[in-house]
C-alpha cells in the first residue's frame, strides 16, 4: 500500500522527469571565457549561476597561446563565449570553427571608443581624447565591427584588421586597435555592462541577482579608479615615464597621464628592432629614468640587458595580459590593477 508520503514522493519525481531540462533545479549554465582577466570579470557577474571554463588561465599568455582539444570541447558546449575582441585572440575563429559551437558568442569589447594604433603611436592626449569622450559618440568606431551574434559568430572583421596587422604594424598580430583596453578601470565599466547583459539573456531567471552582481563589482571598480588616481597624482611631474617590456598599457597612460615605453609593439610576438632598442636606452639615460618594470607574461631578458646597460634598477613586475595564480598580488582583476599601480609608484617615486 502506497501512504501519502510516497505517493506525493512519485508524483514530485514524476513531474520533475517530465520537465524540460531548462526548468529543472538552477543547473549553471555553461560559459567560456578566452582568457584569466576576462573569465574572473565573467565569474564576478554570474557566481554560482554559471559553470565557468577559462581558456588562457592564470600567467598564460593569450598572443602565442595554442588551443587544445580540451578548449574544443569546452567550446562546443558552451551557451556563451565571452571573448575581447579587437582581434586579440588571432586563435579564437579556428577554435569556434574546430568546435562547432553555435551558442553565443560576446565580444566583450562592444560600444567601446578603442584606442587606434599606429606605428610609433605613443597614445597621446589625441588618442585619449578619443578614447574618454564619450562611449556612444564614438562606439561606431568599434562597435560596428566589433558586434556579436547568437549563432556562433562575431562580426569582428578580422579581414580587414589582418590586412592592417601584416601591412602596418611592426609584424604583431593585432589590428588597427589597442585591444588592452581593460586596462582603463573606466572601460572596465563597459566590460561589466556586456558581461551582465549577456548572462541575463541567457539565463533571465537570474537576470535580477546578475545585475546585483554588476552593481555591487562597478562600486567596487569606481572606488579602486579613485584610489589609482590618487597615487598617481603624488608622484612628481617628472617622474611619471613607466618602461615596460610590450605595448599593453595605453589604455592606463591615457587614463591615468603617466608615460608607457616599451621596446616591444602591442603583442608579445612582436620583435624589436636594433634601433628600438637603442632609441629606448639613449631615451632612460636622456631622462636619467632609474627604474624598468618586467612583465610576467614576458621574456625579460631584453629589458634586463636594457637596464644593465643603463643602469637602470628593475622596479618590479606588472601583469599586463594575464592575472597571477589566486594567491599571488594579481590573483583578481582589481587586484592586478592594484598591484600595478602602487608598484609603479613605489619605484617611480623613489628616482632620483
Amino acid at each position: 500500500m502506497y501512504t501519502r508520503r510516497t505517493l506525493l514522493a512519485t508524483a514530485a519525481l514524476t513531474l520533475a522527469l517530465a520537465a524540460p531540462v531548462g526548468a529543472r533545479a538552477d543547473a549553471p549554465i555553461p560559459v567560456v571565457a578566452t582568457f584569466s582577466i576576462l573569465g574572473d570579470m565573467v565569474a564576478r557577474i554570474g557566481g554560482e549561476h554559471i559553470a565557468l571554463t577559462t581558456l588562457v588561465g592564470p600567467g598564460g599568455d593569450a598572443h602565442v597561446y595554442q588551443p587544445t582539444p580540451a578548449d574544443a570541447r569546452a567550446v562546443s558546449e558552451a551557451d556563451v563565449l565571452f571573448v575581447n575582441g579587437l582581434d586579440f585572440e588571432g586563435w579564437l575563429d579556428r577554435l569556434v570553427e574546430a568546435s562547432d559551437f553555435d551558442g553565443t558568442r560576446v565580444v566583450s569589447t562592444k560600444g567601446m571608443a578603442a584606442l587606434p594604433f599606429e606605428e610609433g603611436d605613443d597614445h597621446d592626449d589625441d588618442h585619449a581624447g578619443e578614447a574618454h569622450g564619450g562611449h556612444d559618440d564614438h562606439a561606431g568606431e568599434a562597435k560596428g565591427e566589433h558586434g556579436h551574434s547568437e549563432h556562433g559568430h562575431d562580426e569582428q572583421g578580422h579581414d580587414d584588421h589582418s590586412e592592417h596587422a601584416e601591412g602596418d604594424h611592426h609584424g604583431h598580430d593585432h589590428g588597427a586597435f589597442d585591444p588592452h583596453a581593460w586596462q582603463s578601470l573606466e572601460f572596465a565599466v563597459t566590460y561589466i555592462d556586456n558581461i551582465t547583459a549577456a548572462l541575463a539573456t541567457a539565463d533571465p531567471a537570474n537576470a535580477a541577482t546578475f545585475y546585483q552582481n554588476r552593481a555591487a563589482y562597478v562600486a567596487e571598480i569606481e572606488a579602486l579608479d579613485a584610489e589609482i588616481r590618487a597615487i598617481v597624482a603624488a608622484l612628481p611631474e617628472d617622474r611619471r615615464t613607466v618602461v615596460t617590456s610590450h605595448d599593453a598599457f595605453g589604455y592606463f597612460e591615457a587614463e591615468y597621464g603617466l608615460a608607457f615605453e616599451a621596446p616591444q609593439g602591442l603583442s608579445t610576438e612582436s620583435e624589436p628592432s636594433a634601433a628600438d632598442v637603442a632609441a629606448m636606452i639613449d631615451q632612460i639615460r636622456e631622462e636619467s629614468i632609474s627604474a624598468v618594470f618586467v612583465e610576467s607574461i614576458t621574456d625579460n631578458r631584453l629589458l634586463q640587458q636594457i637596464a644593465s646597460e643603463t643602469g637602470a634598477t628593475i622596479g618590479g613586475t606588472l601583469y599586463s595580459d594575464a592575472l597571477s595564480e589566486p594567491d599571488g598580488p594579481a590573483g583578481t582583476y582589481l587586484d592586478m590593477m592594484r598591484h600595478n599601480a602602487t608598484t609603479i609608484a613605489a619605484a617611480l617615486s623613489s628616482q632620483g
